[in-house]
């Protein structure tokens, strides 16, 4: 009988370990996003440097989890490894939203910059919540889709406003407009079927879900970089050897770094789709740009005052780049 017991314990330990060595890897953008395609060149390196002890297999555009859902997943080990659009996560822990920022770093380098004054105490944040930080890659620059043309909040009011966090929210409340909650992956249906009509995004997102169907205005705004953030379960992080963990680090670096430099390189030529498919892209300007950036004064105002130390931290670190 005792035999039979641990023959039995073995058996359930060899599938452990083999389930162990494949992961999913729920994702919330489409499959031709760059960021989905970035995932899956990392999932390729991370075979690559593990020698196949570590088997990702990526699952985009919400297929797996919501994206909403994606970063409980993770905390709880219902899967090991995902990507997150992290600042959506900012009313849980608010210096989550430090690349939420408007105006206070509006190119790549500032935002990198940011990001290097940010990484420190962002990931001590997410190790209390069970996340580890892989790589980290940002968005083009934040603009507004409108259906008509935008001079001030005048043209704004009781607009149905798709917000992905609390700072588009409240970018939304400021210019008297109704902030919706939706992901990326509901924001077709959410503007055929009216319930969303505008909405603060980069280029590729428009470009992605083809919003010259329903949209006719975007106005370039650059407010902030947004990131996503690809993490492990803490646990199982912690639980594999030093060979799969370099193999993982290696492939995470090189991943975010090319990331990063391929939504440098489309973030002009998103536009450019933008205006052949018959949309107007032009420069925020006049009162709708002091509009913006006194609200964003007041948003960045208000996280130090909801962050403390921490985030005045982040601000003169990179205030001292």
């Amino acid at each position: 009988m005792k035999s039979v017991s641990t023959l039995s314990l073995l058996i359930a330990l060899g599938a452990t370990s083999a389930l162990a060595e494949k992961w999913d890897m729920p994702t919330a953008y489409s499959a031709s996003n760059y960021h989905s395609e970035m995932a899956v060149a990392f999932a390729d390196k991370v075979r690559d440097y593990t020698d196949g002890a570590v088997d990702i297999t990526v699952h985009p555009g919400g297929s797996l989890y919501g994206g909403a859902e994606i970063k409980r997943a993770l905390q709880t080990g219902q899967v090991p490894i995902g990507e997150r659009f992290m600042s959506a996560h900012a009313n849980e822990s608010p210096i989550l939203g430090w690349d939420n920022l408007p105006f206070v770093a509006t190119t790549y380098a500032d935002n990198e910059a940011l990001w290097q004054a940010a990484k420190g105490p962002v990931n001590e944040a997410l190790a209390e919540q069970n996340l580890v930080t892989l790589y980290s890659c940002p968005w083009p620059g934040q603009g507004f889709y409108f259906k008509k043309e935008v001079g001030s909040s005048d043209d704004t009011q009781g607009i149905k406003f798709r917000s992905y966090n609390t700072a588009t929210a409240t970018f939304a409340e400021q210019l008297g407009m109704i902030p919706v909650q939706i992901e990326a992956a509901e924001l077709s249906q959410a503007l055929a079927t009216g319930v969303a009509e505008a909405f603060i995004s980069s280029g590729s997102t428009g470009y992605d879900r083809k919003v010259w169907e329903h949209l006719s205005h975007y106005y370039k705004v650059n407010a902030w970089l947004p990131r996503n953030y690809v993490m492990v379960n803490k646990g199982i992080w912690d639980g594999l050897d030093d060979t799969a963990k370099a193999g993982l680090q290696k492939a995470a670096d090189e991943t975010g770094a090319a990331c990063l430099a391929k939504s440098e390189e489309l973030a002009n030529w998103y536009f450019e789709q933008l205006e052949a498919n018959g949309m107007t892209v032009e420069d925020a300007k006049g009162s709708f740009k002091e509009e913006l950036e006194t609200i964003g004064a007041k948003m960045t105002a208000e996280w130090l005052e909801t962050v403390g130390e921490d985030g005045q931290a982040i601000l003169d670190a990179f205030a001292a780049k």
